[in-house]
């Protein structure tokens, strides 16, 4: 909440407050706005890179992601490059978390609970049973854990796959940081 108010009170490049910006907009188009939220991704060395999908003004669409990559690579061209892929790939594809670690761990239990109970009307031996709920988990995860899924722009590889890549093209080591996705 903190970041949140020091946004409201930051002031633009017309020598107004976020705050009185936002007022005045109310004013001009008479349609409720407010600030919700905000988040910041910094990186000590690396890039940050956007991608804004349906894009209304500069800088402004129905979705908006923004992706951290940490990286010595020198190749800073390719690195935002890449960094532009991944934000489309975020945008399109909505993953839950970046790696299956940070994925909530109770969504998990649900989703291996509902996959249990389907695979248990089967009739199936119970350890035939658990290979089947551990096959579904994978997939499960292939579908919501960033990088785990498939790349948009090649479907052959993960995204984690992907970044290996570029990092030994590069020379370097290459690590999302943080991603950042919002949706109007």
């Amino acid at each position: 909440h903190d970041d949140l108010a020091r946004l409201k009170l930051a002031i633009t490049e017309t020598g107004k407050s976020v705050d009185e910006e936002i007022l005045d907009n109310i004013a001009t188009i008479g349609e409720k706005l407010s600030l919700r939220r905000s988040e910041v991704i910094k990186v000590s060395e690396g890039i940050v890179a956007s991608y804004v999908h349906n894009t209304v003004v500069d800088g402004l669409g129905k979705i908006s992601v923004l992706v951290g990559l940490k990286s010595a690579a020198k190749d800073q061209t390719k690195l935002i490059e890449l960094g532009q892929k991944i934000a489309t790939h975020i945008a399109a594809t909505n993953p839950y978390s970046l790696d299956a670690s940070s994925l909530d761990q109770a969504l998990i239990e649900r989703e291996r609970n509902i996959f249990a109970e389907q695979s248990k009307a089967s009739g199936k031996a119970d350890n035939i049973i658990e290979k089947m709920v551990e096959g579904r988990i994978r997939k499960f995860l292939a579908e919501v854990v960033l990088l785990e899924q498939s790349f948009l722009f090649d479907d052959k590889l993960t995204v984690s796959e992907v970044i290996e890549n570029m990092a030994k093209e590069l020379g370097a080591p290459i690590k999302i940081t943080k991603f950042i996705r919002y949706e109007l």
